[in-house]
């Protein structure tokens, strides 16, 4: 299986967290999973990189491991209204315009939109910074209340944790769900938010606190294979429906029935990547009921069907595709639950 390069660019002062989320998800090596990545960073001087942390970090790779990159991660720009290197930014267009994947976590978004790949097109980045993003760069259709946008040759998310949803969204499109709740789990995260979920900014007056729908929500993915309405949830939570309904809009930025239907899309993906259930059996397990059902809600999804899904993630396959599947099933990530759907 051909390793996927991952190349994350540091431009000093360097942020330490954004780095670190991308090295997580991408670098680290975990005994019982197969390499899929090989992660490296690179500068425009290699040296000592200095970091918001207040400590360098030592970088050997100058800007010619752009070259070879199959994905280039910008993990924050610190100074992000001052003009970037001319030689970074061909750089990073060179690397688009051979093929490569790029991806920009938090204030990244203001190198890629200086590289003009934001150009005419969808684009988030933390919610503090979303105003300057839009009155610095007007051609980009900013949208600050997104966790992440990917449109599969150039993505880019919110501020810190949203930077790990993206490269775990970008781990599910190479490698499937399944192996990117291994990571998750690795990491103590969730193991899939969903783009278009809102990012939680401050309010703009203080109020009080919402209820937390975690219970609820666990207690849903233990039972999705029972007929669960948006009744049955309500009375879970000991709420109306409509108070429900209030509370997933506040909290996740989507409806009950929405967010349901979700996770019985994403436990399919993974009973299609695991096992060889026949898609009738996994229809049932997921709470989908039929075949017929789940063959048109998953394609709905995921912009595929069941059997051509388990074909590119099932067992038999592996994750041979590694690389070069990206640009043929690109969109079984980059329209994830309505991510794209919003324009």
């Amino acid at each position: 299986m051909a390793v996927h390069r991952v190349v994350a660019l540091l431009v000093p002062p360097q942020s330490t967290f954004e780095l670190a989320s991308a090295a997580e998800v991408f670098g680290l090596s975990r005994a019982e999973e197969p390499a899929r990545y090989e992660f490296t960073v690179c500068t425009e001087h290699p040296g000592a990189v200095g970091t918001l942390a207040d400590y360098d970090i030592a970088v050997g790779r100058d800007l010619t491991a752009l070259e070879t990159a199959d994905t280039v991660v910008v993990p924050g720009l610190h100074h992000r209204l001052a003009p970037v290197s001319p030689a970074v930014l061909d750089a990073v267009r060179r690397a688009h315009r051979r093929g490569a994947r790029v991806a920009a976590i938090c204030s990244g978004a203001f190198l890629l939109a200086q590289a003009g790949l934001l150009d005419g097109r969808r684009a988030t980045t933390h919610w503090r910074m979303a105003r300057q993003l839009a009155v610095r760069f007007p051609q980009v259709r900013v949208e600050p209340d997104t966790l992440y946008i990917d449109h599969g040759d150039v993505a880019t998310s919110a501020g810190t944790a949203a930077g790990i949803d993206l490269c775990l969204h970008l781990v599910r499109n190479d490698h499937g769900a399944a192996h990117a709740a291994r990571i998750a789990r690795h990491m103590v995260m969730p193991p899939h938010r969903e783009g278009g979920q809102l990012q939680f900014a401050a309010p703009a007056l203080p109020e009080a606190p919402s209820d937390s729908l975690a219970a609820v929500l666990d207690w849903a993915v233990e039972h999705l294979r029972e007929p669960l309405s948006v009744t049955d949830l309500a009375a879970r939570a000991a709420l109306s429906p409509r108070t429900l309904a209030r509370r997933f809009a506040e909290q996740l930025g989507t409806s009950p029935g929405r967010w349901l239907l979700q996770q019985r899309i994403m436990a399919a993906r993974a009973l299609l990547e695991e096992t060889d259930l026949p898609v009738e059996a996994i229809a049932v397990r997921v709470g989908l009921s039929s075949a017929t059902n789940l063959r048109r809600r998953f394609t709905a999804a995921v912009h595929t069907t069941p059997a051509a899904y388990r074909r590119a993630f099932g067992l038999r396959t592996g994750s041979a595709h590694a690389t070069g599947v990206r640009r043929s099933t690109g969109s079984l990530g980059a329209t994830d639950f309505g991510v794209a759907s919003r324009s």
